[in-house]
């Protein structure tokens, strides 16, 4: 998923939030639960008080190639995760790290670097500008129930579908739970953007993309788009990774 700075300019907009700066924040204190006002940043659901701009996991990954619309691997529901706690799982995890941050993404599914298995990570800010930074697998995901659904129409863009923005209503809540990469419970609760993205990796994983949420015009207007600005998109990507290396 991208991030929202990838939307149109803000007159095109209808909604919006802030986004965090990514600086450093205060490292973890305690368990107890964050407070209303508690603004730091939550690392697999975690309250930290210091975290860096570039995650850990992104330091030690490789960057992948980033699967593209039209590529099977996209097109149909992933692997379930058997094995935890492997080299191989949390290798993964932090190639899908890098590769996200060099792509200026919000959230990279494993597909979308053509791994079939359910796993997803994510850098993504909620509705109140909160960071919110880790990996899941085996998401299950839980809306609320119809009658208390809030639907927003905001825009969204994906790392597969490089360069195009569209409008799409999600619910701006959401609850994924899973297991991290050594097969420890998770549960990860979103709001806002953030809520946008964990539905739209956990789409992924069921063979997805939020083209597929779009009226046929709209979906031909998003491929318009990429068409127009996938070479720039790479071109970005690319300069990005040679000043990191």
């Amino acid at each position: 998923m991208s991030h929202r700075n990838d939307r149109p300019q803000p007159d095109e907009q209808t909604h919006r939030i802030v986004l965090p700066t990514h600086d450093e924040q205060p490292r973890r204190r305690g368990r107890s639960q964050p407070g209303p006002g508690d603004r730091r940043v939550r690392v697999q659901g975690e309250p930290v008080d210091s975290f860096p701009a570039l995650p850990p996991e992104a330091r030690r990954g490789a960057v992948r190639r980033i699967t593209e619309v039209g590529e099977e691997v996209l097109s149909r529901p992933c692997r379930e995760v058997t094995e935890f706690g492997t080299p191989e799982l949390s290798a993964l995890v932090d190639d899908l790290f890098l590769t996200m941050h060099i792509a200026d993404g919000a959230g990279l599914a494993a597909n979308q670097v053509g791994i079939d298995l359910r796993l997803f990570v994510y850098d993504c800010p909620d509705d109140r500008g909160i960071r919110h930074v880790g990996h899941i697998a085996n998401p299950v995901l839980t809306l609320p129930d119809p009658g208390h659904r809030h639907l927003i129409d905001d825009f969204e863009g994906c790392l597969s579908v490089p360069g195009a923005t569209m409008e799409v209503p999600r619910t701006d809540r959401a609850v994924v739970r899973g297991f991290d990469k050594d097969g420890k419970p998770l549960t990860i609760e979103g709001t806002g953007y953030f809520a946008r993205c964990l539905q739209h990796e956990t789409d992924h994983l069921d063979g997805h993309l939020y083209l597929d949420r779009l009226a046929k015009r709209d979906r031909k207007e998003a491929l318009r788009q990429m068409d127009d600005r996938r070479e720039d998109v790479f071109a970005r990507r690319e300069s990005k990774q040679r000043a990191l290396s």
